[in-house]
C-alpha cells in the first residue's frame, strides 16, 4: 500500500483533474488517510483469499454507477479484476497475471527484466503499455499531523526529550526476514550508552520478539508492539531520528515518513522492494544462495542474517550522520 502511493502521485501528477479512490482492505485506511492524492478509501468487503463471488459482483454493480474511467488493478489475481468488471468500468488496466484477458481490456505483459522493481510495476500502469524503460518512481510520502501526534505521545505517556531509535524486529513472512534478537539488543544497548531512547514496533504476532529483546537490554526499551493501532504506528515512528528494520511493512512506513532507514535483507532481494527513500542504507550480504525468498532457510543456518554483526549495521547508522 505504501508503494501504492507512487502510482497515485503519478496519475495526480500527470492527469488534470485526476481524482483518486482506492478499493482495499479496511486495515490500509490508517495509510491512505495519510496520503493526499487520495480523494475516497472503497473497504474492500471480501478477506483475502475467499472468492465470495456474489459479494464482489453486488459491489461491482453499486460502483457502476459512480462514473470512474479507469480502473489499475494491482494485485495479479483474477479475482481482483471482477469489481472492475462487474461496474463496467471502460478502461481497465492491469498486469495479465492469472490469465485476465476480458476481465482487464488493457492487460499488459510484465517484462520482469525491465520492471524489476515492485514500485516500478506500480508506476508503469499510469503510461501507456508501450513504455520499455522504468519508469521514473516518485518517493512515498505519508502526512503526519503535529497535533494528533501529540495525542499519540499524551496517549502513551512517552518522553521525547532524546533521540529515539525505532527497532521493528519482526516480519510477518518467516524466520528468513528476522535478524536475531540479540543483535537487536546489541544495538539498542550502543544507543543506550549514547544517551538514546529505544522504542520497538510491531504486531501482537512480533510480541514475543519484541519482549526478547527487551529483556536481553534490562526492560530499557519502550515495547509498542500490539499496543498500536496503526496510525499511532505512524505517528510514533515520525518521531525517529532512525529506524533499523528487517524488510518488512513497517520498513516502508518508515520509509514514506522519510525517516533515516538501515534495512537488513536475508533471504529476499533488495533490488526487488527497496526502502523508497534517499535516506536509507541497505544491509545484505549477497551471498551465493540469495536471494532465495524461502520462509526458512533451506540449509538450516540463516548466514545471511547471522552473518550480519550489530557493528555493521551500527556503521550503517553512523553513514546516515545522526
Amino acid at each position: 500500500m505504501v508503494m501504492a502511493q507512487s502510482l497515485f502521485i503519478i496519475l495526480r501528477n500527470n492527469r488534470e483533474n485526476c481524482q483518486i479512490d482506492v478499493l482495499a482492505p479496511a486495515w490500509s485506511a490508517s495509510f491512505l488517510d495519510r496520503m493526499p492524492e487520495v480523494n475516497k478509501i472503497i473497504p474492500m468487503p471480501v478477506g483475502r483469499g475467499r472468492f465470495a463471488l456474489k459479494e464482489r459482483y453486488s459491489l461491482g454493480k453499486k460502483l457502476a454507477s459512480s462514473g470512474y474511467d479507469q480502473a489499475i488493478v494491482l494485485p495479479n489475481s483474477w479475482k481482483s479484476a471482477l469489481i472492475p468488471f462487474f461496474a463496467r468500468i471502460p478502461l481497465r488496466t492491469g498486469f495479465i497475471g492469472e490469465m485476465r484477458w476480458g476481465l482487464l481490456n488493457d492487460s499488459r505483459k510484465l517484462d520482469k527484466s525491465v520492471l524489476r522493481m515492485t514500485v516500478q510495476r506500480f508506476v508503469a500502469l499510469a503510461y501507456p503499455p508501450s513504455l520499455n524503460t522504468p519508469p521514473e518512481c516518485p518517493i512515498p510520502k505519508l502526512v503526519v499531523e503535529g497535533e494528533k501526534v501529540k495525542e499519540t505521545i499524551n496517549k502513551f505517556n512517552v518522553g521525547t526529550e532524546k533521540k529515539i531509535l525505532a527497532l521493528c524486529p519482526g516480519a510477518e513472512y518467516g524466520k528468513s526476514k528476522r535478524w536475531p534478537v540479540e543483535n537487536y539488543a546489541a544495538v539498542a544497548k550502543h544507543k543506550f550508552y549514547e544517551g538514546w531512547s529505544v522504542w520497538l514496533f510491531g504486531s501482537e504476532k512480533d510480541k514475543s520478539v519484541t519482549t526478547e529483546i527487551n529483556q536481553k537490554t534490562g526492560n530499557k526499551c519502550v515495547d509498542f508492539s500490539g499496543l498500536t493501532t496503526m496510525t499511532e504506528v505512524i505517528d510514533l515512528m515520525s518521531l525517529a531520528k532512525i529506524v533499523v528494520s528487517n524488510d518488512s511493512g513497517l520498513m516502508h512506513v518508515a520509509a514514506a515518513l522519510n525517516s533515516k532507514v538501515v534495512a537488513i535483507y536475508g533471504s529476499t532481494d533488495p533490488e526487488f522492494t527497496p526502502p523508497l527513500n534517499d535516506e536509507s542504507e541497505v544491509i545484505s550480504l549477497g551471498l551465493e544462495c540469495m536471494p532465495c525468498s524461502a520462509r526458512e532457510c533451506p540449509y538450516g543456518h540463516y548466514e545471511c542474517l547471522t552473518g550480519i554483526r550489530p557493528e555493521r549495521v551500527l556503521a550503517a547508522m553512523e553513514c546516515l550522520s545522526v
